[in-house]
C-alpha cells in the first residue's frame, strides 16, 4: 500500500452519504463509519485539534482509506451495520452482550399452552415480549398459572395423560388434558390472560366482576366464590406494581447511557401495554466513541436480532435519530419513531434507565477493581511477578464412576469468559479414576491449543490435591508446554472455605492462605465455577446415558426408534407412565414391540 496522504485524499471525496473503512498498514479494517457527507466526516479526523484521545489512538494506525457512495444516509446507515457485523472492527462499537431475549409462548394449540420461550419467531402461535431476563418471564408465568390456571406441559404429555396431573393439584391447571374444563372455557381464561399480557388487567378485572354478580344473581355461589378468589388475585397483583403505568401507552423501550472513565453502560427498559419488564444492561466495547454514539451503534445491533417496538425513548439526541428510524421503520414493517421524554411517565421511565445504567456501570467498575486487587494478590502469592492475565481451571465429576465429565472455565482480567468455557466427555479411563480423567482433558485441551496457536493460561489451576498435580505436570512434560504457573486447590479437613490447601509446582508441601486473602477468595471463585460447570454437564450426561440404557435392550427398538419414542413422549417418564396402547400409538412402535417396550420397563405387570 502507498504512502497515504489524508488531506489529498480528502480533497477527492464527494460531499455525499457514504460509508468509510479505515485500514491498517496490514489492510485489516479498523474502523468503519457512516456520513451524510463524506468529504466533511473523514476530513474531521485529520484536525487533530479536535479530536478526543481515543480518536488520536485511531488516526495513527491508518494507512489507508476506502469509501462507498450511497443515495441516502439511510442506506450507508444499512451498508456501516452489515460492514461492523462481518467485519467487527477494532475501533467501532461491539455489542458483546448479544444474545436472545426471552418470551412468553401461547402455542397455536387447541388448547393453548403459556410457557417460557427463546429462540426463533417465526413459530406458530403467539409471542409475548421481550423480557429483559428470564427472572421476569417466570415471575410472569407464575403469576398467570395461578390466576387462569393455562397449562405449561409439552403438547406431547398433554395428548398422553388418562388422569389430572400435580399441577391441577395445586391448582395451577384446569386439566384441559382429561376433560375437566371445556373448550369455551378455556378460550375464555386464554382470552383473559393476553388481556393481562397486552396491559389491560382492567378490563379483565371489570369481567370477572361483573360475571361475579352474575353467578351470586343465579344463586352459583360456589362458582361466585371462584371468581371472586380470581379477582382478589388480579387485584393483589396489579396492587404490587411499583412502577407507574402510562395510560395506553405504545410499546416502547427505553433506552439510556452513561459514560465513566471510558466505559460505557446502556440500559434497556421494555414497556409493553404501558408497563415496565423490567430492566437489562449492556457494556459494548467503545473504543473511541461519544454517548450518542453508543447509542446509536447500540440500536442498529440490538434490533438487527430484536422486532423493535412502535416506539423508543432515548436518553441523547442522536445524529442520525431520523434515519435510524427510517430504517427500523423498513425493517420491522410498522412504523417506529426515536424520540426524547420531555414529561410525565416517559420521563419518569427515561429517568430510571438513566440511574440503572449509571448504578450498573459503578458496580462494574467496582467488581473490576476488586477483582484486579485479587489478581494482583495471586500474582505476587504465585511469585510470577505480575497478575496473571488468563486462568484455566479443571475440575471432574461423576456419579459413581458414571458419565464422566471435565470441565474448563477461563477466566482474565475482567471475569469468567463464558464463551471460551468447554466440557470434556471422559471416555476410555476406568471408573473414580479422576487423575485419569483430568490426563485426558488436560491432553486433549493443550495439544489442540499448541496446534492453533491458541492463548494460553499464566496459572492453571486444578480442583484436587498433590496426585491432579503430579498429574499435570506429567501431562504438561509429555506434550512439551511450559506454563507460568501450575496449582492444586485441596479441600480443608472438614471440607469448609478458608480450609483449603494449595499445591504449587515446584514448591515444596502444601501453602495454607489466610481465611481473609484476597487471593484465596478469587481461588475459591474460579474453582466453584468450574465445580459448577462441571457438575452441570454430568448431570445432563447422566440423564441422557439413563433415558437410552434403559431402552437399549429392547429387541427391535434402535437409536432412531428409541429417539422419536422419547421426543413423543417428552422424556423417559412419559414413556415409563404409558400403557401398551399409548406405546402402540408412537411413530413407529406398534403392538407387539409396544408390548416388548412395556414388559422390559414393568417386569412382572401384566
Amino acid at each position: 500500500m502507498s504512502a497515504f496522504e489524508p488531506k489529498a485524499f480528502v480533497a477527492t471525496l464527494p460531499a455525499r452519504p457514504g460509508v468509510y473503512r479505515m485500514l491498517d498498514a496490514g489492510g485489516a479494517i479498523l474502523y468503519v463509519g457512516k456520513a451524510r457527507n463524506l468529504r466533511a466526516r473523514v476530513g474531521s479526523y485529520f484536525r487533530p485539534e479536535r479530536l478526543q484521545p481515543r480518536a488520536l489512538a485511531l488516526v495513527r494506525h491508518i494507512a489507508g482509506i476506502e469509501v462507498t457512495v450511497t443515495h441516502s444516509e439511510t442506506e450507508a446507515l444499512l451498508l456501516e451495520h452489515n460492514l461492523i457485523k462481518e467485519h467487527r472492527p477494532r475501533y467501532n462499537v461491539i455489542l458483546r452482550d448479544d444474545k436472545s431475549f426471552p418470551w412468553l409462548q401461547l402455542s397455536a394449540h387447541e388448547f393453548p399452552r403459556l410457557s417460557f420461550y427463546r429462540g426463533s419467531r417465526r413459530l406458530p402461535g403467539r409471542l409475548f415480549g421481550p423480557y429483559p431476563s428470564a427472572g421476569a418471564v417466570h415471575e410472569t408465568l407464575q403469576q398467570l398459572h395461578r390466576l387462569f390456571r393455562l397449562r405449561g406441559c409439552r403438547d406431547s404429555f398433554f395428548a398422553n395423560r388418562s388422569r389430572p396431573c400435580l399441577e391441577y393439584q395445586i391448582r395451577r391447571c384446569s386439566a384441559p388434558c382429561t376433560g375437566l374444563i371445556s373448550h369455551a372455557d378455556y378460550a375464555r381464561d386464554v382470552q383473559a390472560a393476553v388481556l393481562v399480557l397486552e396491559g389491560r388487567a382492567g378490563d379483565v378485572s371489570s369481567g370477572l366482576a361483573a360475571a361475579m354478580d352474575e353467578a351470586a344473581g343465579r344463586l352459583d355461589f360456589e362458582r361466585a366464590a371462584a371468581l371472586g378468589d380470581q379477582l382478589a388475585a388480579l387485584t393483589e397483583i396489579q396492587s404490587r406494581q411499583v412502577v407507574s403505568r402510562a395510560r395506553g401507552g405504545r410499546n416502547t423501550d427505553v433506552l439510556a447511557v452513561a459514560e465513566q472513565g471510558g466505559e460505557f453502560c446502556v440500559a434497556l427498559l421494555p414497556a409493553r401495554g404501558g408497563q415496565l419488564l423490567g430492566t437489562a444492561t449492556f457494556h459494548p466495547r467503545a473504543p473511541i466513541s461519544t454517548a450518542p454514539e453508543v447509542l446509536s451503534a447500540f440500536i442498529r445491533q440490538h434490533y438487527d436480532g430484536q422486532e423493535p417496538p412502535a416506539q423508543i425513548l432515548v436518553s441523547h439526541r442522536l445524529e442520525d435519530q431520523q434515519a435510524l428510524a427510517e430504517a427500523l421503520t423498513a425493517r420491522a414493517g410498522h412504523p417506529v419513531t426515536i424520540a426524547s421524554a420531555r414529561r410525565g411517565t416517559p420521563l419518569r421511565w427515561l429517568e430510571l434507565a438513566r440511574q440503572n445504567a449509571a448504578t450498573a456501570l459503578g458496580m462494574r467498575a467496582a467488581t473490576r477493581s476488586n477483582q484486579a486487587t485479587q489478581l494482583a494478590a495471586l500474582g505476587e502469592f504465585l511469585g510470577l511477578g505480575r497478575p496473571p492475565a488468563r486462568i484455566e481451571c479443571f475440575d471432574i465429576s461423576h456419579t459413581r464412576g458414571e458419565a464422566t465429565v471435565a470441565s474448563c472455565v477461563v477466566f482474565d482480567a475482567q471475569g469468567p469468559l463464558r464463551q471460551e468455557y468447554r466440557r470434556y466427555n471422559i471416555e476410555g479411563v476406568a471408573a473414580r479414576d479422576d487423575c485419569g480423567a483430568l490426563r485426558q482433558a488436560l491432553s486433549r485441551r493443550y495439544r489442540r491449543r499448541l496446534q492453533e496457536g491458541a492463548a494460553l493460561p499464566e496459572l492453571l489451576l486444578l480442583d484436587g490435591g498433590a496426585g491432579q498435580l503430579a498429574t499435570a505436570a506429567a501431562v504438561l512434560a509429555e506434550i512439551g508446554l511450559a506454563l507460568p504457573s501450575v496449582a492444586a486447590v485441596a479441600k480443608g479437613a472438614d471440607r469448609r472455605p478458608g480450609q483449603e490447601r494449595l499445591f504449587l509446582l515446584g514448591r515444596e508441601g502444601a501453602s495454607i492462605l489466610p481465611p481473609d486473602s484476597v487471593a484465596l477468595r478469587l481461588i475459591q471463585r474460579v474453582r466453584d465455577e468450574a465445580h459448577r460447570f462441571a457438575i452441570s454437564g454430568h448431570r445432563r450426561s447422566r440423564s441422557r446415558a439413563r433415558q437410552t440404557s434403559m431402552l437399549e435392550a429392547v429387541a427391535g427398538l434402535g437409536p432412531a426408534r428409541r429417539r422419536r419414542l422419547l421426543q413423543h413422549f417428552g422424556g423417559l417418564q412419559g414413556v415409563l407412565r404409558a400403557g401398551v396402547e399409548d406405546l402402540a400409538r408412537a411413530p413407529g412402535i406398534g403392538p407387539a414391540l409396544a408390548q416388548s417396550i412395556f414388559e422390559h420397563l414393568h417386569p412382572g405387570v401384566t
